[in-house]
């Protein structure tokens, strides 16, 4: 499901087969008699229905996962923002390179979120725990004999750097789960077979109408489901603000 508009070209000519399947059975075979359409109404209602109904809710699912990135990015922003201010109550001894890492610290967070390369995430995670590691470890040396109320501050801060980097990435690798995605196909193609069943003239326009809408709400579902592949992806605003905010040059 990384790539959306794969999920559309599949949608659409699996669903416009099977409605040309539904056709094909009721000139062919001749299924339905007059006695079997309210029956037959019924039940195509009642599979449509379903499929507007796992539609919406995977919509919704999408949506709020969409919504929990764009909440953890900045919630990010503002836990190292935090953190640049408060590495300034440690010892004046190597506060501009504690700073300095921070800065490259914040660089490799809005390189992850701006990249779909997997090769280059993969560097990134492991230059950014390179970082982490450095950072962790001046901190912990400057805050020697420090007040504990100073400790408490610069390493909680820190802290939530770090926590906040890992609800981020666990976040992103939230996804629909794969027995939905299947679920919703299913439940589409048995909808199409009826529509093709259940139809009295061959208009090839009508007909399409359908595949086409529901093509459609999938895409857009698969669209906000995919943090990087999607045309609809979550921009580091907070971060980049931050970092001029930190670099105005």
């Amino acid at each position: 499901m990384r790539f959306p508009i794969l999920v559309f070209l599949f949608a659409f000519i699996g669903l416009s087969l099977c409605v040309k399947l539904g056709i094909f059975l009721r000139s062919r075979i001749k299924l339905l008699d007059k006695d079997d359409r309210d029956d037959f109404t019924l039940v195509q209602a009642s599979t449509l229905t379903l499929m507007g109904i796992i539609i919406g809710f995977s919509f919704s699912m999408s949506v709020s996962r969409y919504d929990q990135r764009k909440i953890y990015e900045e919630e990010e922003a503002n836990a190292i923002g935090t953190e640049y201010l408060r590495l300034d109550l440690l010892p004046a001894a190597n506060t501009a390179a504690r700073k300095q890492l921070l800065s490259k610290y914040l660089d490799h967070r809005i390189a992850w979120y701006s990249t779909r390369d997997l090769d280059e995430i993969t560097r990134i995670n492991r230059d950014t725990a390179r970082v982490q590691n450095e950072l962790w470890a001046t901190v912990e040396k400057a805050s020697e004999g420090q007040p504990a109320a100073v400790v408490s501050l610069t390493v909680s801060g820190l802290n939530d750097v770090i926590n906040s980097q890992g609800y981020t990435q666990a976040a992103w690798l939230n996804s629909i789960p794969p027995g939905a995605w299947i679920l919703m196909f299913t439940v589409a193609a048995f909808g199409s077979v009826l529509i093709g069943l259940g139809a009295h003239k061959q208009s090839a326009f009508l007909f399409l109408v359908l595949p086409l809408v529901v093509s459609l709400a999938l895409f857009l579902i698969a669209d906000l489901d995919s943090p990087r592949g999607g045309l609809i992806r979550v921009r580091p605003q907070n971060l980049l603000s931050l970092s001029q905010s930190l670099n105005p040059r």
